[in-house]
């Protein structure tokens, strides 16, 4: 009888893994990719399964800030080199002088305004019928920052190149191509988010969560310039 239990036991331990539970997007699950580079490598293949994977892993909060504060340290990056190491021509004409120390305060306040932005988030996506916990959201919009950060800092670098070139080429000086950067920077940081916060409150579709802020993006945006051109900011 013990042999026949010790028979069943080797047979049912080499049997192949349940397919459907372990294949995921390359190295989602697989131990061996768990330093932060390959985590990062992972979301850009599969948000959504990168998400599930932290979320699943119930991260600290003292790891959440981790993400979020590295985020802020490549953003100020970024945005030092766009505005105020190599500006182009018409990033100078419409940027304020005091670029650098409104930077600093985004790069304090920027924290602050993320967890508002995620228990915002969050509210708004339980409205529409989302199932997830404001930490579970947090978890989503934090590494979401934090994933599309690497993209910002190469829009930043391509904001320079164009800086540099615009005396060779005069069409750089061009406003709608000048400033395309900035706004190209936007999209990665919009995606990666929607796909985390949607995979956080396990909507089937990343989409609608992603065209819905790109519209609050582009309002917020415009009451911006219109407050700017009437001097309310």
């Amino acid at each position: 009888m013990t042999a026949d239990v010790e028979d069943l036991d080797l047979s049912v331990a080499s049997l192949p893994p349940v397919e459907s539970e372990f294949t995921t997007e390359i190295g989602t699950y697989e131990t061996e990719h768990s330093g932060l580079g390959m985590r990062v490598w992972d979301a850009w293949h599969d948000m959504r399964a990168s998400t599930r994977r932290l979320i699943g892993e119930n991260p600290s909060e003292g790891r959440l800030l981790f993400y979020i504060l590295l985020s802020d340290m490549v953003f100020f990056l970024s945005w030092a080199l766009k505005a105020v190491v190599a500006p182009t021509l018409s990033a100078q004409n419409m940027l304020p002088a005091e670029i650098g120390i409104w930077l600093i305060v985004a790069l304090f306040a920027r924290t602050a305004s993320v967890y508002v932005f995620s228990l915002v988030l969050g509210f708004a996506m339980r409205l529409f019928g989302g199932t997830g916990s404001w930490k579970s959201t947090r978890a989503g919009v934090f590494w979401g920052s934090f994933v599309a950060a690497p993209f910002g800092l190469l829009f930043a670098l391509i904001t320079v190149l164009f800086a540099s070139l615009e005396t060779q080429f005069p069409i750089l000086q061009d406003a709608f191509i000048s400033q395309a950067p900035y706004w190209m920077s936007l999209i990665p940081f919009v995606y990666f988010i929607s796909a985390g916060v949607a995979e956080a409150h396990h909507t089937k579709q990343t989409f609608p969560v992603f065209a819905g802020m790109t519209f609050v993006a582009m309002v917020l945006w415009f009451i911006a310039l219109y407050m700017r051109v009437n001097g309310i900011i």
